[in-house]
């Protein structure tokens, strides 16, 4: 979770610069304050598995950032650290099985599929390919979010905009992709 508050800090200007195009502008700065609560939380009281690092995480961001992203998110971290549970250790087939529950959730949550241009274009593919190595994981979700620029938006605040909506990245596409990016840092193929 700390390099993935270091990614979402480092890129949260480049976030909201995407936002700002189709959404609100604030999706950078909402992660990013969502991710210093979720390191100080953390700090402060470290959970003893990597389930419960994810519940806490989950939780902290649903109640620190606003919009859709807070509850999003904090599902996708919530529901990914109930299926690990209270294992000390977690497989990589474990962990890939915990986040496709994860990422179920939130597609049930916001009721989106892929090719909607939303974050489950790159939190889909990234978890497929952690089949093959955490490095693949996050290039296949830096695509997933890169294929999203000529999809119109059928889900969220861009959707508002119809056909205008081609052509801009998704921002929760993006800082999804820096997840499985902080996600292979973290195991050292990053």
């Amino acid at each position: 979770m700390t390099a993935a508050a270091a990614s979402v800090d480092r890129e949260a200007s480049r976030l909201t610069d995407l936002d700002s195009a189709i959404g609100d502008a604030d999706h950078g700065s909402n992660l990013q304050r969502g991710f210093a609560a979720v390191v100080k939380t953390l700090e402060a009281e470290p959970p003893q598995t990597p389930g419960a690092v994810l519940t806490a995480a989950g939780r902290q961001l649903i109640s620190t950032v606003g919009g859709a992203s807070g509850p999003l998110y904090g599902t996708l971290l919530r529901r990914t650290g109930k299926e690990l549970g209270e294992a000390d250790r977690v497989t990589v087939d474990e962990l890939r099985t915990a986040l496709r529950a994860g990422v179920d959730a939130v597609a049930q949550l916001g009721g989106s599929a892929l090719g909607d241009a939303t974050m489950l274009d790159a939190l889909d593919p990234g978890v497929e390919a952690l089949t093959t190595s955490f490095a693949a994981a996050a290039e296949a979700a830096g695509q997933g979010a890169q294929a999203t620029v000529p999809l119109q938006a059928r889900k969220g605040r861009a959707s508002y905009l119809g056909a205008r909506s081609v052509g801009h990245q998704d921002p929760g596409a993006a800082s999804s992709a820096l997840l499985f990016a902080a996600l292979a840092e973290a195991a050292g193929q990053g």
